[in-house]
């Protein structure tokens, strides 16, 4: 049965780094099959020149104002400068700065380096902070922004606009992988209708697997994200160069990784299709049925086979729509050995009615 493994016939394609085993075990634990393709990779801190520059920018003329955005992030900064030799000097700058944080997990980091936040934005969102500090006035001071994965331009031009000098701490940037083959084969899983969902946990990893698509494929993804196939985003950051798209993508209330499991693991099944057939009901998932609960994994050609016939529910398919179905090359015969071994995979022939010399139909419940 899949209780217990509410995922149990799904495909979900990781795209994360950071957490990435965290996530994907406890996808798999949720009965998921996952296609790992880490989109995106972290410079390592301590290899990372341009956070060396802007540590010693703030060194150097010491911020007036600190905006954490992230608990990692911040804390790798502190970390960074330790193995610098300059752990302390950057301490003693944050003390005397106005530490603002971004929600909570900065807030934890803040203390735990033994600093106090001035404030933090219930909201977990930069927007808040923006409006909260230009509302105060920003003219004449030197704001430290530290970022993570990614530029915030329109958080720091408005800074910039309203007269502020800031310095943009870059922890934790993002690069492409030196091994691009796994993001170029969940491309190909997703365009060849074999993955459920796709999880993000960044912004760039988002335009990482595009920019990998290419772009006639990328555009085929999109259209695929805006209907069969899940986006599924931590939070909205992450899921805004998928609404610029014009794309929804699934976000969790909390911007947590178990949120986020839990949002697929709700969204998925209502998804999946279901049919009364023959007294049993039939739930039709990405690589499996469920009949009355129980999984019954299936081959691609038994699935395609499955997934045509439940398309027109009780009405007779005849074998040429069900070849077109299948792969390229199929036959008659190909339909008749897909339907029997579909037969075998449900556990019973009562499923599908042969129709003599037109083709093969659901018996339906009526």
């Amino acid at each position: 049965m899949s209780h217990g493994r509410p995922l149990a016939g799904f495909t979900v394609g990781v795209t994360a780094e950071r957490r990435r085993d965290e996530l994907e075990a406890l996808l798999r634990r949720r009965g998921a099959r996952v296609v790992s393709a880490p989109a995106i990779t972290i410079v390592p801190l301590l290899d990372d020149d341009a956070l060396h520059a802007a540590t010693e920018l703030c060194l150097g003329r010491p911020p007036d104002v600190v905006v954490a955005t992230t608990g990692i992030g911040f804390r790798g900064w502190l970390s960074a400068a330790e193995g610098w030799g300059i752990g302390d000097a950057l301490r003693a700058v944050l003390r005397r700065a106005r530490l603002i944080a971004r929600g909570a997990k900065p807030c934890g980091a803040i203390r735990a380096a033994g600093l106090s936040e001035a404030w933090s934005a219930p909201s977990e969102s930069c927007a808040e902070i923006l409006r909260e500090l230009l509302a105060e006035g920003v003219a004449g001071q030197r704001i430290a922004v530290q970022l993570h994965g990614g530029p915030q331009e329109e958080f720091v031009a408005a800074l910039r606009a309203a007269g502020a000098d800031v310095v943009e701490v870059p922890v934790y940037r993002w690069t492409v992988p030196d091994d691009t083959g796994p993001v170029q084969r969940l491309v190909e899983q997703v365009l060849a209708g074999q993955v459920d969902a796709v999880t993000f946990t960044s912004a760039p990893a988002v335009t990482s697997l595009l920019d990998a698509a290419g772009p006639a494929a990328a555009r085929s993804l999109l259209g695929l994200f805006a209907g069969p196939v899940l986006a599924a985003c931590v939070g909205p950051v992450t899921a805004a160069p998928l609404r610029a798209a014009g794309v929804p993508a699934l976000e969790p209330p909390r911007a947590r990784l178990g949120a986020l499991v839990k949002a697929v693991t709700d969204e998925l099944p209502r998804r999946a299709r279901r049919v009364r057939v023959a007294g049993a009901e039939l739930e039709l998932r990405g690589h499996a049925v469920l009949v009355d609960g129980s999984v019954r994994a299936l081959a691609p050609a038994s699935m395609a086979t499955l997934s045509a016939l439940a398309e027109r529910p009780g009405a007779v398919v005849s074998r040429a729509v069900l070849t077109a179905a299948l792969s390229r090359g199929a036959d008659g015969h190909a339909v008749d050995m897909a339907v029997a071994r579909l037969r075998s995979a449900l556990g019973s022939p009562r499923y599908i009615e042969t129709v003599i010399k037109r083709g093969y139909r659901l018996r339906v419940d009526a």
